[in-house]
């Protein structure tokens, strides 16, 4: 797991002594069974809870919370963290370019992050956290050395001497030779534990997958968008060539931004830059689809939430995480671990998605 060492940015990355740790439930609600809810990702050694959360929105003022951070969403940000634990659910995806201080009023991520981490092992220092983050692709950046210096920044950042898994945030327009020997170079030092790839193509898979390969090093994870209602890992051979090489796949915006929630209504669309997303046109058609999740929970006692989680971790070798902004959303991913849908509820909510036309997805995923 990763080794907290300190919150200044120092070179050297001296380790300090470093303590496993056991999560705690809190009262009133169950702690997953976390080695029988852990997969290993890809070839790697690294095992994982089957949910992780997505920390994009904390510290953002570009897409998430309305442009503006403050203390409220600070606290509410930290006991999504706390409470992740507190159930079970004990790895982060960040990335250096969350909460980017190039936006007025941003923290960055990593740094949040790395707090959290830090005061919770104040208090509880056998608690175990993995953490995973970004580099990203920035067109000035040049060869290997580039991805150690930005890992190297981010460690400092977040407060430890390595994290568990380093990905490429998305295809550089250039360079991606060099960025995947760096990655390969940053296993070698000790900074990480496992490497993957963001936002890549099949044929940028399969490429970042030998190259590694020679290095005896496995790729490890392919973090892309995946949800019910944006399956395109499903159509461009993405999914299955990480089926067939044994990448795992990370699915980001598993709940599409919480439009599978039922939260959002054609009468109350979401705030921000997600309301050009899923207007209330699409809101509209998405109702019926909406409707059965909410029928098909009802027979298991389970949220919309908890359905659209367990219908990707079905799909086999997906691990989705979902961005958590409070205690209450974190509490609520846990349940969608410890059962599963049926195959006709499967399929028949693949169905029922089929007809609804599918959102925008990252421009990179093409590249």
């Amino acid at each position: 797991m990763a080794l907290y060492v300190s919150s200044a940015c120092f070179c050297g990355f001296s380790q300090k002594r470093v303590e496993k740790i056991r999560a705690v439930a809190s009262e009133g609600f169950a702690t997953l069974k976390t080695e029988e809810e852990k997969v290993k990702l890809g070839g790697s050694d690294l095992k994982v809870t089957k949910i992780g959360i997505g920390a994009w929105s904390w510290g953002d003022t570009s897409y998430w919370n309305n442009f503006e951070w403050d203390d409220r969403k600070l606290k509410a940000a930290k006991g999504a963290f706390n409470a992740s634990l507190d159930v079970g659910i004990n790895w982060f995806d960040t990335a250096e370019v969350y909460g980017s201080t190039l936006s007025l009023g941003a923290i960055n991520s990593e740094t949040l992050l790395g707090r959290f981490i830090k005061e919770r092992k104040e208090r509880d220092p056998e608690v175990e956290v993995a953490v995973a983050t970004k580099f990203a692709a920035l067109p000035w950046r040049f060869g290997r050395q580039s991805v150690i210096t930005a890992l190297k920044e981010s460690l400092c950042r977040l407060g430890l001497s390595s994290v568990d898994l380093y990905q490429l945030h998305w295809p550089g327009l250039w360079g991606n030779e060099g960025y995947i020997d760096g990655l390969g170079d940053a296993v070698e030092m000790g900074l990480v534990k496992a490497v993957g790839v963001s936002n890549y193509s099949e044929k940028r898979l399969r490429e970042a997958y030998e190259k590694l390969k020679k290095r005896g090093i496995p790729l490890a994870s392919n973090q892309v968008n995946y949800s019910l209602i944006y399956r395109l890992p499903e159509e461009n051979g993405v999914k299955a060539t990480c089926d067939e090489l044994g990448v795992t796949l990370i699915a980001y915006s598993p709940i599409a931004q919480g439009a599978l929630t039922g939260k959002y209504t054609p009468d109350n669309p979401p705030t921000g830059p997600r309301g050009r997303i899923y207007t209330p046109e699409f809101l509209t058609k998405l109702q019926p689809l909406l409707n059965r999740i909410m029928e098909t929970g009802q027979n298991y006692d389970k949220t919309p939430t908890q359905v659209v989680l367990n219908w990707l971790i079905c799909q086999e070798n997906v691990v989705p995480i979902p961005g958590a902004k409070n205690e209450e959303q974190a509490k609520e991913f846990a349940g969608a671990l410890g059962w599963r849908l049926t195959d006709d509820e499967i399929n028949e909510l693949r169905s029922l998605a089929s007809e609804t036309k599918p959102v925008i997805g990252f421009p990179v995923e093409k590249l």
